[in-house]
């Protein structure tokens, strides 16, 4: 593969230092808001219609397929499977040659998890599934998920939030995960949007569990490190809304334009971040921001 030019802003370009070119970015598309759990930790209940989705999916298709380059298409919502078209969108992305991934509640049955196995052969993605013990069983989701991986040829993995009353019992969850051949990974339970505060000694256990999905970090502050945020990776909602990364959208700043009306216009190379809080667990694991050394967030008063 010829590696694309390098932008404006790129290290091996001039200008500051920064990670370099990733060769495959990544679209993280919440394509509905439509969830069939209500979650009490949950960071959308507060959202005034859980029931929008993206509507004109042969549009969204073809515009997540002109993209430049080469792209990873993420799937989540809401619940993604609640969307009337999820099959359908898979299929077609997949057929365009996109890699697709998923982050799921894993409610959806056997047959149609396999079905996305089975559509994303050909270049499979990740399999993200959110663990709720307020609506399944962990014994029930772990066998479920590892009959998922049996027929997957990407990787699959499983997240849970560790609310304060669940925290004690982790250690002996992931083992449990373990023991199946599945990694659980943490998430920190949020509030307002924001990282709870956590007391001292619940921080150290939760970063003894890897951290926000195995970051080895919870609330990084990574304010003016060079990313490639808003370049290889972006968020779209289900109107087609573009927006750098999640803190951007949370911010309703660093809007990129609008996937679907040819408005959208992505950045030419790694630009500082602007937030002092990142949630953005893809560009942290896919190496598009340098996140040694960096600090926690300043907790809110």
């Amino acid at each position: 593969m010829t590696s694309p030019p390098r932008p404006a802003g790129h290290p091996d370009a001039g200008g500051p230092p920064a990670p370099r070119y990733p060769l495959e970015g990544v679209l993280s598309w919440n394509m509905n808001t439509t969830c069939n759990y209500r979650c009490s930790y949950c960071t959308q209940r507060f959202v005034d219609d859980r029931k929008q989705w993206a509507r004109d999916l042969p549009r969204f298709v073809q515009a997540l397929l002109d993209l430049p380059g080469d792209w990873e298409i993420k799937l989540s919502g809401g619940e993604p499977f609640q969307h009337p078209g999820f099959d359908e969108a898979v299929v077609a992305l997949a057929r365009g040659g996109r890699r697709v991934s998923v982050v799921t509640n894993l409610s959806a049955t056997d047959a149609r998890l396999h079905a996305f196995a089975q559509a994303t052969r050909a270049r499979p993605g990740v399999l993200s599934a959110s663990l709720h013990l307020e609506h399944v069983e962990a014994a029930t989701f772990r066998d479920k998920l590892a009959r998922f991986r049996d027929a997957h040829a990407g990787s699959c993995h499983a997240t849970v939030v560790a609310t304060r009353a669940i925290l004690p019992t982790l250690p002996a969850l992931r083992a449990d995960f373990a023991a199946a051949g599945l990694q659980l990974r943490i998430q920190p339970e949020k509030q307002d949007r924001d990282v709870i505060a956590y007391a001292p000694a619940e921080r150290a256990a939760l970063l003894a569990l890897g951290g926000h999905n195995g970051t080895g970090l919870l609330d990084p502050d990574l304010h003016d490190r060079p990313c490639w945020a808003g370049a290889r990776y972006l968020v779209v909602d289900h109107k087609g809304e573009a927006w750098r990364c999640y803190p951007a959208r949370r911010q309703r700043q660093e809007r990129l334009g609008n996937l679907l009306d040819g408005s959208l216009r992505l950045r030419g190379g790694p630009v500082p971040c602007a937030y002092r809080y990142c949630n953005c667990t893809v560009p942290q694991q896919r190496g598009m921001v340098d996140t040694t050394g960096a600090p926690a967030a300043a907790q809110r008063e």
